[in-house]
């Protein structure tokens, strides 16, 4: 089934804005495609990022197979496969599945988790969050209520250091020292302490309690609740805990400011997290990276190899630099993303991805982001630069908490570009 984006034009919002929708969910996903102006487009949920050698190959053959022979990496640490004809979609259905990447097809598009990508690796953080994501994904796939989730809806992971934790999920379960779990309802300071062993089913009776605070309301995610509505969801979900059994301890955790993504580098004793550049990887890139051990993507368009046989990491990392790959901190390329842009999207007003590439220099101390349009899609969280086409230039915008500052406006000149935008971001601190 192959879904067109409503040609409705988008009204500019600043980022993270709530948005409700009166029309039904058209998310793409692996059953559900979208169609872009370069072909149809595939977006496969891989929970927490974690991917098992056999759904990686299967990925990499349906890129070569159907796609436009790459593998783009999103925000959430998911993959999209672009370029694919109308008719493709029931073969690509049925590969993905035979490798156990759609365990469920009513619950395709909604199994939306992000997780600490180094957790259990670098002995940071209050616990593995290995065994959340299992038991999580195995829930909603077995809930009723949560194939009623939009595909949009986000969970996150947080074994305790406070990256995914920035991302601005609608529910969050965060590791925390001891025996206990704490789950952030949206974006409040407001925290509902549970036993670890507790915290996914806490996660999925707070994701069928937010069902049914939005079902007279038309939101999507949590943000898009009246704001009285989001305020009184977490004493609901408490009482819904307790009804269940489980006591939950109401305390307050700020959420961070900033989302924190891996160095690039060698992780631990045996693994390796690596950059892409713009979330890009070919074929190749995918069969070296997916080649070498374990495979989990992260939320920043990146990927940490784990299970690195002692004495490779050197020569892998030296493998994965000439593949074009981020394997140290002081590549230009850190810190930078760009929307699919033109001539993907129709709605772009510029081929951003190749004037990010164009304005690449050194490392900045803020990550920046180059959208098409008011958009944005893919954004970051946190702080950062905010780089928008627009009809008459280039907007840029220093975002904090996804609040804009004062934009500039910058004419289509190459390199009065690329200066305005290293002077946004400002340079890294050595």
């Amino acid at each position: 089934m192959l879904a067109a984006m409503s040609p409705t034009p988008q009204p500019p919002r600043p980022p993270g804005a709530a948005c409700v929708r009166s029309s039904g969910d058209a998310c793409p996903g692996t059953l559900r495609l979208h169609r872009a102006d370069d072909g149809a487009l595939a977006r496969i949920r891989i929970p927490g990022g974690v991917l098992a050698a056999e759904g990686a190959e299967a990925l990499r053959q349906a890129a070569e197979r159907f796609g436009d022979g790459e593998l783009h990496l999103t925000s959430r640490g998911n993959v999209q496969l672009r370029g694919l004809a109308e008719g493709d979609g029931p073969e690509l259905a049925a590969l993905l599945g035979d490798a156990g990447l759609m365990p469920s097809a009513r619950h395709e598009r909604v199994r939306n988790v992000v997780a600490s990508p180094l957790s259990g690796l670098d002995g940071r953080g209050a616990g593995d969050i290995g065994p959340w994501l299992a038991a999580l994904d195995r829930l909603v796939c077995g809930s009723d209520r949560a194939a009623a989730l939009s595909g949009r809806f986000l969970f996150a992971l947080d074994d305790g250091r406070g990256d995914v934790d920035a991302l601005g999920a609608d529910l969050t379960l965060i590791a925390r020292d001891g025996e206990g779990a704490s789950l952030r309802v949206g974006a409040v300071d407001t925290v509902l302490t549970v036993p670890a062993a507790e915290g996914p089913r806490a996660a999925l009776l707070a994701a069928e309690a937010f069902l049914d605070a939005a079902r007279d309301t038309g939101a999507w995610r949590l943000k898009d609740l009246p704001a009285e509505v989001a305020a009184a969801l977490p004493a609901e979900v408490s009482r819904r805990l307790g009804e269940a059994g489980t006591t939950a301890v109401t305390g307050r955790h700020p959420r961070p400011a900033t989302a924190l993504e891996p160095v690039p580098g060698p992780v631990g004793g045996s693994a390796l997290a690596v950059g892409v550049p713009l979330g890009r990887l070919s074929t190749a890139q995918w069969r070296l990276l997916t080649g070498a051990g374990g495979f989990r993507l992260t939320p920043w368009r990146g990927a940490v190899v784990t299970g690195v046989a002692p004495g490779r990491a050197h020569a892998l990392l030296g493998d994965l630099a000439a593949a074009g790959l981020i394997t140290g901190p002081g590549s230009g390329w850190s810190g930078v993303g760009a929307c699919v842009g033109r001539p993907g999207c129709a709605k772009s007003l510029a081929d951003v991805r190749a004037q990010a590439a164009a304005a690449v220099g050194p490392p900045g101390r803020l990550p920046v982001y180059w959208s098409g349009c008011e958009r944005r899609c893919g954004h970051p969280h946190g702080e950062w630069i905010d780089v928008v086409a627009t009809p008459t230039g280039h907007r840029i915008s220093h975002v904090r908490g996804d609040r804009p500052g004062t934009p500039v406006t910058v004419r289509d000149d190459p390199d009065a570009l690329a200066a305005a935008v290293a002077s946004a971001r400002g340079p890294r601190s050595t």
